[in-house]
């Protein structure tokens, strides 16, 4: 079921890394089901106001969920670690890499929803779908990675 994105990524409010995580994630995969469906509908069903919603959270809810991580999951997973190797530490920076070029995408992203969403015409429908497809894949890729190798550990 679809959030209704009144707002970006609800505070935590003293949850566990675990449970937050948890919350980024299903927010996280509520847009990229989002983004999906506006990729599906290109480019002769596009529903505008859909477009403006989703540009309209989409940035700041990516780059709080990312801030939280940094700040309060990450940390905790290198505590929960037993013993910290390189690998491990490798791991936490190519994940805050990948937070970097997400939002880069997702400012990309928005503006192009906002462009839609404002009445612009699609010029290349099939080039707008492989970006929002390049988005969301990215994005459930990092979410099953964090599942796979973050979750475990925190979940000690």
């Amino acid at each position: 079921m679809d959030r209704n994105f009144s707002s970006p990524f609800p505070l935590h409010n003293g949850l566990s890394p675990a449970v937050l995580l948890r919350r980024a994630h299903g927010f996280k995969l509520d847009l990229c089901h989002a983004l999906e469906r506006i990729a599906d509908n290109l480019p002769d069903n596009i529903d505008r106001m859909e477009c403006l919603r989703i540009a309209n959270i989409l940035a700041p809810a990516i780059r709080q969920i990312h801030a939280c991580e940094e700040k309060d999951i990450f940390p905790a997973y290198a505590a929960a670690l037993a013993v910290s190797s390189d690998a491990d530490m490798e791991t936490l920076r190519r994940l805050k890499a990948e937070h970097v070029e997400d939002q880069c995408f997702a400012d990309e992203v928005t503006d192009t929803l906002l462009g839609i969403g404002h009445g612009r015409g699609i010029d290349n429908a099939e080039a707008v779908g492989f970006m929002l497809r390049g988005l969301f894949e990215t994005m459930r890729r990092h979410i099953a990675f964090e599942r796979a190798h973050i979750l475990p550990i925190l979940d000690r």
